[in-house]
């Protein structure tokens, strides 16, 4: 397997980690969290260089539903973290004695509504590619045969991992942070850690199997559990620009 790939894919967890660390500011407190969020923005500029292919390959490429969907979220994607990262430098507490005084109440609740924006368009985006990401796995662990039990069994973690994020989406109040809604309902860390993190993590499982089931569903012709060969590691040299 490419270990550039790997490599790639261990960056963007990273991305990802960060990105959830990010939604702990009342736990760790601002300094970690402009930290945080200044890596995960070089990591964002970085995926970006490695995948620089596929925005001058978009113009070129037929597409079909699927790849204009996928088109689409990447535009949103891309949307979400600009505002994300144009918001926290003009509420930076380590900017604010360099820059005009824009950083107020409106600007707060617009880099919050991003952020979650980011979380769901994110784990839709992963879910796009989860069959790749199954290929992953499978070559990593050395699994050469199908399994029906074992497919059975993953499906079955799926829908539980969605039943949870449902919950979760309750439990964080999703819908008043996706709609820019003012609350003053916030985790309380002092009871809690991980379980924060767990919700954030079901959230983005649940859009996850959301999107793949849907996909499968709306394209009956393909196996629930294959990924096509050239989502696999190693299939083809362009294979990266996938990812």
């Amino acid at each position: 397997m490419n270990s550039v790939f790997i490599s790639r894919l261990w960056l963007d967890a990273l991305a990802a980690f960060l990105l959830l660390l990010g939604f702990s500011y009342w736990w760790l407190g601002n300094p970690i969290h402009e930290i945080a969020g200044t890596a995960l923005f070089l990591l964002l500029i970085a995926h970006n260089v490695f995948n620089r292919r596929w925005y001058g390959a978009v113009a070129r490429t037929r597409h079909g539903p699927r790849s204009l969907f996928n088109t689409g979220v990447t535009i949103a994607l891309l949307i979400a973290m600009l505002a994300v990262v144009v918001t926290s430098v003009l509420i930076s507490h380590a900017l604010a004695a360099y820059l005009p005084a824009w950083g107020g109440f409106t600007i707060r609740q617009i880099h919050s509504l991003a952020a979650y924006w980011a979380l769901v368009i994110v784990a839709i985006h992963l879910g796009l590619r989860w069959p790749m990401l199954m290929g992953v796995a499978r070559n990593l662990f050395g699994i050469r045969t199908p399994s029906r039990l074992r497919t059975l069994l993953l499906r079955a973690a799926a829908v539980m991992v969605a039943i949870h994020g449902a919950w979760s989406c309750t439990v964080l109040g999703l819908g008043t942070r996706l709609s820019m809604q003012v609350t003053l309902d916030w985790w309380n860390f002092e009871d809690a850690v991980a379980g924060f993190f767990i919700h954030c993590a079901a959230i983005a499982g649940l859009f996850m199997v959301a999107t793949y089931y849907s996909l499968k569903l709306a394209q009956p012709g393909r196996p629930l559990g294959g990924a096509r060969q050239r989502d696999l590691p190693g299939a083809e040299p362009g294979q990266a620009s996938q990812a």
